[in-house]
């Protein structure tokens, strides 16, 4: 299984469905980005990433609630 089939997953489970996903991949191709939006991703950052930008945005996903 791939993170593709996984978020698809967690969004069909009604208790799952509202959890934040952060897509994180090593793969940089083109459309990339969209195809995990469009199966349910909130965010989309590829590597390398820095800690910060990632601490930042798991933040930002914590003060919306």
């Amino acid at each position: 299984m791939d993170g593709l089939e996984a978020t698809r997953l967690i969004r069909a489970d009604q208790d799952l469905a509202d959890i934040p996903i952060i897509a994180l991949t090593a793969l940089a191709m083109p459309r990339d980005r969209e195809k995990c939006l469009e199966v349910g991703a909130n965010e989309y950052l590829s590597k390398p990433v820095r800690l910060k930008e990632i601490k930042d945005m798991i933040q930002s996903f914590l003060h919306k609630k």
